[in-house]
């Protein structure tokens, strides 16, 4: 069965259509318009599972009270350059970005800044604020713990979620990104693969008899997803977690997982202040020399393009900055029908 095909739908217009649903829904006018960039940015490089894909549930997740939308975030403990914050709920978009201002702000002031936040929402793309944070010159590093979606190394049931982890660097006018989460495929990606019906690329779970395969719809069945790296992803998740909330003084992913949905999450943000380092004037050098060596590997396939991080969403951003932004029909017409 062929993919369906999508529509083209400019940033402009994305980006106004979800800030006019958002006010509708109630958010203040400097959140819609936080939340809409955040989803429209997203979406024009390229993340739609974390973009435009997932602002219906979003949407539902306001209406259904899980995300408050005038909520701010309360600090309720600090320490030289570490802060802990209560999200209450509020929008994961809105908080991430003051979470991620305020370890810059931190950072400013003590060379490294950490804000821990407890009871947010879903941030949609972490990777967002490692952009946000490396284009103003910060090295970030940041997490997120979920509700459980994967199992332990060696389990059949789901104890572990795959809690995205961001690392971020400053690189010329733009910048380095790494935003993974700890299973071989997002659930936001495999949802589009099963939208677009489309197979996985490789293995990324297991369906309900214990057998790995690269079939979207059997993994979402059987809720085993497959760790990167098997059991090192497996740990990698763990401490993940259990960092996220006792820095935060927050939730973990089994308290997580007791709530009607994926709400109230713990997450970290770390911002280095690399105008402090005293190899500072020759960061951008070294980083030069680094992706030099690097674009010499030798690829498997004739014609193959090695890329680092980030890269190609730079040309994805620049093609659908020129082009407009493919959704699919289905999609647009559900977030269109939220303004009737």
């Amino acid at each position: 069965m062929p993919s369906p095909r999508p529509l083209t739908i400019s940033a402009e217009k994305m980006q106004k259509t979800l800030k006019n649903i958002l006010l509708k829904l109630r958010f203040p006018k400097k959140r819609a318009e936080e939340c809409a960039a955040i989803f429209t940015q997203n979406s024009i490089d390229g993340i739609y599972t974390h973009g435009i894909n997932r602002f219906p549930r979003f949407v539902q997740y306001i209406q259904k009270g899980y995300v408050i939308p005038d909520a701010k975030p309360t600090r309720t403990h600090r320490f030289a350059g570490v802060e802990q914050w209560n999200g209450n709920l509020g929008a994961g978009p809105s908080n991430a970005i003051f979470a991620t201002e305020r370890a810059m702000k931190l950072a400013e002031k003590y060379g490294i800044g950490c804000v821990a936040l407890a009871h947010t929402n879903h941030w949609m793309r972490g990777g967002a604020y490692g952009w946000q944070a490396a284009k103003a010159g910060f090295t970030f590093i940041g997490w997120t713990n979920t509700t459980a979606n994967m199992p332990a190394w060696g389990a059949t049931n789901p104890k572990l979620g795959n809690n995205p982890l961001v690392f971020a660097a400053p690189y010329g006018n733009e910048a380095i990104v790494l935003d993974m989460a700890m299973s071989q495929y997002s659930f936001g990606a495999m949802e589009l693969a099963v939208l677009k019906n489309e197979k996985l690329s490789v293995v990324g779970g297991y369906d309900k008899e214990g057998n790995l395969t690269n079939e979207p719809d059997l993994i979402l069945e059987s809720w085993r997803s497959l760790p990167v790296g098997f059991w090192k992803g497996a740990g990698l998740s763990f401490l993940l977690d259990v960092l996220a909330a006792i820095l935060s003084n927050g939730l973990a992913t089994h308290e997580i997982s007791q709530k009607p949905a994926e709400m109230a999450c713990s997450q970290v943000f770390i911002a280095i202040d690399m105008s402090k380092l005293a190899n500072a004037s020759s960061i951008s050098s070294t980083i030069d020399a680094i992706i030099e060596d690097y674009k010499t590997s030798i690829p498997i396939k004739e014609q193959g393009k090695i890329s680092y991080p980030s890269e190609r969403v730079l040309a994805t951003r620049h093609k659908n900055s020129q082009e407009g932004i493919p959704v699919l029909e289905s999609v647009w017409q559900e977030v269109s029908s939220f303004l009737e």
